[in-house]
């Protein structure tokens, strides 16, 4: 930390346990209320496919308040971005075998009919968790690939009605190097400390000026823009090649949303684990924190770290293998046991 630097933000703390088991799997987080005032809702999406969907809760005890779907077929919905205008963007990007020849996003304005963008990536198909959607409407997508995360933005602007048929070309605009993080928590162990499964902007007019902020499975690091300055996509870009402030999200158990809100304050959301339920905990502050003068941020690496990329469905699968292998263990052991009474 440098000497004289501003003080981090206080630790996570717990907002409410999401008990309704259609958000098991939350993936995906926004807050919507006022600049410098309480949030009055939270909007979420789960992860997978099917139609897109989403969920209004209360803050207050994170009950279901009402739910929105749009009859267009989504693959699988990974995040949750939120417009200048209180457009809610979802993220139909995930792709565990990095097969979908395009990824597709969903835009559900507060009237009217829903807007379809279908995009392809310049470099092959990709898994992606992280949406950011700027005070442009410009969104931009981050990988999920541990090391160097490729930035995209579209090549083209995207249009409001029309041919959906055609898929818009991305660009890769940058890519973020998360530094080394020692928090404790997650799926991965320390390659879950730099595995990108979130993003978020923070709202125009935000109390402690605007981020763009990213999330692992551990932590999340705030990129902080320039005062008085747009979070359009190229100051975002121009945001995540800078160092960010690192926030500890310790202990969730599969942490994949983030959320900033008005008053400064980063809301994160973590999936259902086993006997672990969803949770949401909002940690006070962050973004004035990194936003303050000499705020204790943390240089990007200058060399990418040799961490190979985990597919979405490696924790699930990892716990049930680690199950799967204490069985077999058992049964082995009680094989053994059985052959060495009747061999007496």
């Amino acid at each position: 930390m440098l000497t004289g630097a501003a003080a981090p933000p206080p630790g996570a703390q717990p907002v409410c346990t999401v008990g309704d088991p259609r958000l098991a799997e939350l993936s995906g987080l926004v807050v919507e209320g006022p600049p410098g005032g309480a949030p009055q809702r939270y909007h979420a999406i789960v992860d997978g496919g099917g139609t897109a969907r989403t969920f209004t809760l209360d803050p207050a005890g994170c009950a279901v308040t009402g739910t929105r779907s749009a009859d267009v077929p989504v693959t699988d919905v990974e995040d949750l971005g939120l417009g200048p205008g209180g457009e809610l963007w979802l993220a139909d990007t995930g792709d565990n075998g990095a097969q979908r020849a395009s990824v597709r996003l969903v835009v559900l304005p507060p009237a009217g009919p829903p807007r379809v963008h279908d995009l392809a990536y310049p470099d092959g198909p990709r898994d992606v968790e992280a949406l950011l959607v700027g005070d442009d409407g410009v969104p931009l997508l981050v990988d999920k690939t541990t090391g160097a995360a490729g930035v995209y933005r579209p090549a083209r602007p995207l249009h409001d009605g029309g041919d959906y048929t055609a898929s818009v070309p991305l660009e890769r605009v940058g890519q973020v190097v998360l530094p080394w993080s020692g928090t404790g928590g997650g799926p991965l162990g320390a390659a879950g400390s730099r595995t990108v499964t979130g993003g978020g902007v923070s709202p125009a007019g935000a109390a402690g000026g605007q981020a763009g902020v990213l999330r692992t499975y551990t932590d999340a690091w705030v990129f902080p823009l320039p005062p008085g300055v747009p979070a359009t996509a190229d100051t975002l870009v121009a945001a995540l090649g800078r160092a960010p402030l690192p926030v500890p999200l310790p202990d969730e158990a599969q942490g994949e949303a983030i959320a900033p809100d008005g008053r400064g304050a980063l809301h994160s959301g973590s999936e259902a684990r086993g006997p672990t339920a969803a949770a949401i905990t909002v940690v006070p502050g962050a973004v004035g924190a990194a936003t303050a003068p000499q705020a204790p941020v943390v240089a990007q690496p200058a060399e990418v770290p040799e961490y190979r990329s985990y597919p979405s469905w490696l924790p699930a699968v990892g716990g049930a293998a680690a199950v799967g292998v204490l069985l077999l263990a058992g049964a082995v052991a009680m094989a053994l046991h059985g052959r060495r009474r009747r061999s007496r």
